[in-house]
């Protein structure tokens, strides 16, 4: 107790330079808090990928298209539990600033497949049923204001051309990382247009996605799919829904390493902020360590002294900034609700927060530390402070 004491009086002896580095630490927590919260939310669909969905598209790229004519072949794969299809539609609501997900699906195997879009069976039905409706995420419709038995207007980008819908049913997510920012509308009423206008891009869809009865045997399916269409015009790629979405965060990965890196200087910056401070105090106190050792104490005690000291100011720094990491989040998550369905701070980024917070505090002390310690009593006592 009589060093806990004199560890905080030392702590705050000067006022305002240690309320300075207080919030110096707490600023670079909260950084470092949310830049780690980003790449985490970066990698959470990955994460929370189904283990019993599987994704088949072009073996050459994505953008290359399948036949429709691989649907019945594919539901007679053995493991094989339902099959549904789809592709990107790129549309444009208004302008190019409006930018969202959408995809044409075939409505009714496809809400089969993810049971996490939640939608009240009566527009499950309204939707099923009308060919030209559509369904939005719960956020998309309040960013826009739409409600059911609206009138919806997309630009073709990849398919031009005025595409109207009818808004049928918005859904919400059963899970808090579920994406809530998507419209999916009929691959028939695609279908049947481009039938008319382009005969030679009909009959052709981006993707399927394939739920299989266990995920033990989701590989040997994927085999078997990959194999079936082996040497023919469009060759199939059959991954797990997490190597799927895995290959689309490879495409930024450049990105994440560089919020990483920043999220690393920034607990580096601090450090040697904190580092400087400590060894201001413990360049003005070496007189009195030198008066303890007088008195009997040995370097031990001072060496504890000076770490204390700098733990407390790094950890009461640490503990604000975690405290205001979890308001920045929700900030985050309130007003930026388009770019991002969830964010929210990770038991495993608070207990990254509190060991960056022991190491600022730690690398901070240790050469003041030995300075204080290796001190001589007689040069000591010659400074003045």
């Amino acid at each position: 107790m009589f060093t806990f004491k004199i560890i905080l009086r030392n702590a705050f002896r000067h006022k305002l330079r240690t309320t300075l580095t207080i919030i110096g630490v707490a600023i670079a927590i909260v950084a470092f808090g949310l830049l780690r919260s980003l790449v985490e939310l970066w990698y959470l669909g990955a994460e929370r990928s189904s283990a019993t969905r599987l994704v088949t598209r072009n073996a050459i790229s994505l953008i290359f298209s399948l036949p429709l004519a691989y649907l019945d072949r594919i539901r007679q794969v053995p493991g094989v539990k339902e099959v549904s299809y789809g592709g990107w539609f790129g549309g444009i609501y208004i302008d190019e600033k409006n930018f969202f997900a959408n995809y044409a699906v075939e409505p009714k195997s496809y809400l089969n497949i993810y049971p996490e879009f939640l939608l009240p069976a009566d527009q499950k039905a309204a939707f099923i049923r009308d060919r030209k409706g559509c369904m939005v995420g719960r956020k998309l419709a309040a960013r826009h204001g739409w409600k059911i038995g609206d009138q919806i207007a997309l630009r073709g980008t990849i398919f031009p051309g005025q595409w109207e819908f009818v808004l049928r049913g918005i859904y919400q997510g059963r899970d808090k990382s579920t994406e809530e920012r998507a419209l999916m509308f009929h691959w028939d009423y695609l279908n049947e247009s481009l039938k008319k206008t382009v005969p030679r891009r009909a009959d052709q869809v981006g993707f399927y996605m394939i739920a299989v009865t266990h995920p033990e045997i989701a590989a040997e399916v994927a085999v078997a799919v990959d194999r079936m269409f082996k040497n023919s015009l469009a060759e199939t790629m059959t991954e797990t829904e997490r190597a799927f979405n895995l290959g689309f965060i490879a495409m930024t990965e450049a990105i994440l390493i560089a919020i990483q890196i920043v999220s690393y200087m920034v607990i580096v910056i601090i450090m040697i902020v904190a580092a400087n401070t400590m060894a201001m105090t413990a360049r003005e106190r070496l007189a009195e360590y030198a008066t303890l050792k007088t008195l009997g104490f040995g370097a031990a005690f001072i060496t504890v002294i000076v770490f204390g000291e700098s733990l407390a100011i790094s950890l009461i720094g640490g503990l604000i900034g975690i405290l205001l990491t979890f308001p920045g989040a929700h900030w985050i998550e309130t007003e930026l609700s388009q770019f991002f369905p969830a964010f929210f701070i990770s038991p495993l980024t608070i207990y990254l927060e509190i060991a960056a917070s022991l190491i600022i505090g730690t690398a901070a002390a240790i050469l003041p530390a030995w300075r204080a310690a290796t001190i001589g009593i007689a040069e000591g006592l010659r400074r003045l402070g």
